[in-house]
């Protein structure tokens, strides 16, 4: 028997009619809806007696439904690590299924919509799937009590085996009656120092045998009857649209079956990915770029500086973001400083793909979903069907950093449309090549701060002025840019710094550009974090006091508790500086997590500089699985080194100029660290460990290079800067 029992079919009221006809037509009527409004339209689910988190099989097998992707970060086992937990569920008889795309059921309370970001997996699920693994270890030992003859105070779980009164039972045995209790709205959850799986060694990936042994499905492994491979061509120049093309050559290759435009471009559909990227070739295109950015990167970083400095258009406008005293006030030597940040690519290494099954106004799509709801949406305007109404089978993927969640879904989109164009009911596949993920993806923004601190008698900061140029990552967004846009300055908002400074005026610029831009791993804090703990370095070292101590001081004014004891644990783990060596210390917050590294940093004139050895602390909240949060420090902290060495993406007269890995520039293997990583021992809820790792390291570099004698790092990547 299987404890999965159909529910009612969720049937769409006229409002929700109203709602998503005014999506799928495009009308000013969405103005007035929220995402919210939308989760549920024509949405049909089916969840068990457990729930729509927790499914289990006749042999008592425990299968955790994640609402969450699994790109690489390791999520999926510490989703199913907390069910277990609270059922006392067999971690070896634990596996994990993917949600399907019904927001309705899996959004994520974070964000309002299905999908995963910004490092809330686990937090956000955290008391959810306790609440779940409670109700259904609840239900089996009522079940149980019940078959045992004894009270259910007097029952005992362990491994998926529930005892009492010198019995005992499976869940296997016990699954018929333990699906007819109904759950408990609100079960007791266990004690944290019950725990006997969350925090240990035992929770480890779910997905490392069938990813190593080739049988995990990824979007290029789908292989089905009829299946078309499509490509397509894409403007030079961002905002460059089709005027002409020929397709004459292309159509007479071999394999070539259609050739069709769409928004974006001009899509070869062909029986196989050699056929299309041959049609590709051969078609020729002519490009209306009127309208296109036709800009270099540096031009458009010479306006970001202007307008720092007060010299930019009259209408650009400036936000407030964090003001307290009279800055104007300010007497005494200023320290002043500047920072500029390229361009960054996301640089997978899956890059952008989709399958789409379109037939009439029905659509299925089989691919990596980072946020099923808003793929939904944008393939609903396509189709002209209830978003809910779209399947998604969600597969893995080879990476995101942010690029498989954007509001346009443009990728997905372009497959739909092609599908819908030449699918003539056949799937399609749609590929993009490297070269196509680095020159028409999405891009982290360029950005510019200025910073103007006078300090105190003792050297601290007493006034800081602080300007941010940059595009808002809320463009496109369903509500709008909002007046501030949070993803530019957090880190710098709210830093414990600015709280410890008497006077602060901290303003933002958003101007607008042409360039399509997304978060990026740790999103604001890619850039304020540097921006913030270089600056105190220089700041530290300017009033003759060293770098950690100064820290300790605004970090005691701030109330900065957690800032802290990361950084004496790091410090205490660190040992003495190696001969020969340089060392540097940043300390940021981000996604509700604080990390502080220590990066020991070797220097040879003529060579890149050498990151040897990172320790890093972090408090992260309850540790579902600390092997997996030293695995993303590991991984975020090489990422980050990866941007603040060699990173960049330039556009010269509009144009990407890097689109492979030969031109951008990634940290090899022997160039990696040896990163250590301490969790400071908490008792509250988890917060973020994906993105946390990744902007901390480029400050702590930049200040082991100070601390050499070197001149202050103001521009990245580094290597470039130094050359």
């Amino acid at each position: 028997m299987n404890a999965h029992t159909p529910a009612a079919k969720a049937v769409p009221s006229r409002r929700e009619v109203l709602v998503v006809g005014a999506v799928v037509a495009g009308s000013s009527l969405l103005v007035g809806c929220s995402i919210g409004d939308l989760m549920s339209i024509g949405s049909e689910a089916e969840f068990g007696a457990f729930g729509p988190f927790i499914k289990i099989t006749d042999d008592g097998q425990v299968t955790v439904i994640s609402k969450h992707i699994e790109f690489g970060q390791g999520s999926h086992a510490g989703l199913a690590a907390i069910v277990a937990e609270e059922m006392d569920a067999d971690w070896n008889r634990v596996r994990v299924e993917q949600a399907p795309a019904v927001a309705k059921a899996y959004a994520n309370s974070l964000m309002g919509v299905q999908g995963t970001g910004g490092s809330t997996a686990i937090a956000n699920s955290w008391t959810q799937l306790r609440t779940a693994g409670a109700a259904a270890r609840a239900m089996f030992v009522e079940a149980a009590a019940k078959k045992f003859g004894v009270p259910a105070g007097q029952i005992t779980v362990r491994d998926s085996v529930v005892s009492g009164g010198g019995q005992s039972a499976t869940f296997a045995d016990l699954l018929f009656d333990a699906g007819k209790v109904k759950p408990p709205k609100e079960p007791a959850l266990k004690d944290p120092k019950a725990f006997t799986l969350i925090g240990t060694d035992r929770v480890r990936r779910k997905d490392s045998q069938v990813k190593s042994d080739g049988s995990a499905l990824f979007t290029a492994d789908v292989k089905e009857d009829g299946l078309l491979t499509a490509v397509v061509a894409h403007a030079p120049r961002f905002g460059g649209k089709v005027k002409s093309f020929d397709d004459a050559a292309a159509r007479k290759v071999k394999g070539v079956v259609d050739v069709v435009e769409i928004p974006s471009g001009v899509a070869v559909v062909a029986t196989g990915t050699w056929a299309a990227l041959k049609g590709r070739e051969a078609l020729k295109v002519e490009w209306d770029e009127s309208k296109a950015e036709t800009r270099s990167s540096d031009q458009i970083m010479a306006e970001y500086r202007a307008a720092a400095a007060g010299k930019g258009p009259a209408d650009l406008k400036w936000t407030p973001f964090d003001s307290k005293g009279d800055a104007s006030s300010a007497t005494g030597e200023a320290f002043e400083a500047t920072y500029d940040f390229p361009y960054l690519a996301h640089a997978t290494m899956e890059p952008m793909n989709c399958v789409a099954l379109v037939k009439g106004n029905n659509a299925t799509l089989t691919f990596g979903s980072q946020a099923p709801t808003l793929d939904q949406l944008n393939t609903a305007r396509i189709v002209g069907n209830l978003p809910g109404a779209i399947k998604i089978e969600t597969l893995f993927a080879g990476g995101s950093f942010g690029r498989r969640a954007n509001f346009q879904s443009d990728y997905v989109v372009e497959c739909v449309h092609i599908a819908k164009k030449a699918g003539k009911g056949k799937p399609v596949k749609l590929i993009w090549t490297r070269e196509d993920d680095m020159r028409a993806g999405y891009f982290r923004p360029i950005v510019h701060h200025a910073v103007k601190i006078t300090v105190d008698k003792d050297g601290y900061p007493a006034t800081w002025t602080h300007r941010i140029v940059t595009q808002s990552l809320m463009k496109g967004s369903p509500t709008g840019v909002p007046e501030l846009d949070e993803t530019a300055v957090e880190g710098t908002k709210g830093s414990p710094y600015l709280k410890a400074t008497p006077v602060v005026d901290a303003q933002v610029a958003l101007p607008e550009v042409g360039v399509p831009v997304l978060w990026w791993r740790s999103v604001g804090a890619t850039h304020t974090a540097h921006v913030m703990e270089h600056t105190i370095d220089q700041l530290a070292r300017k009033a003759g006091k060293d770098p950690v101590e100064y820290r300790r001081v605004l970090f005691t004014r701030a109330g900065a508790k957690r800032h802290l004891a990361v950084l004496d644990l790091a410090l205490s783990r660190a040992g003495p500086v190696p001969a020969g060596q340089h060392r540097g210390v940043a300390v940021h917050e981000s996604f509700g997590s604080v990390v502080a590294q220590i990066a020991d940093v070797s220097l040879v004139a003529g060579a890149d500089p050498k990151v040897n050895r990172v320790v890093t602390a972090i408090d992260c909240g309850t540790a579902i699985s600390p092997d997996q949060i030293a695995a993303q420090m590991e991984g975020g902290t090489c990422y980050g080194l990866s941007a603040a060495l060699y990173g960049e993406t330039t556009l010269k007269d509009g144009a990407v100029q890097e689109t492979n890995f030969d031109t951008y520039r990634v940290l090899r293997l022997p160039e990696a660290p040896i990163v250590e990583t301490h969790v400071l021992p908490s008792g509250n809820p988890p917060s973020g460990v994906g993105e946390p790792g990744t902007p901390v390291i480029t400050a702590a570099l930049a200040n082991a290079m100070l601390a050499a004698g070197q001149a202050p790092v103001t521009r990245l990547p580094i290597v470039r800067a130094v050359a």
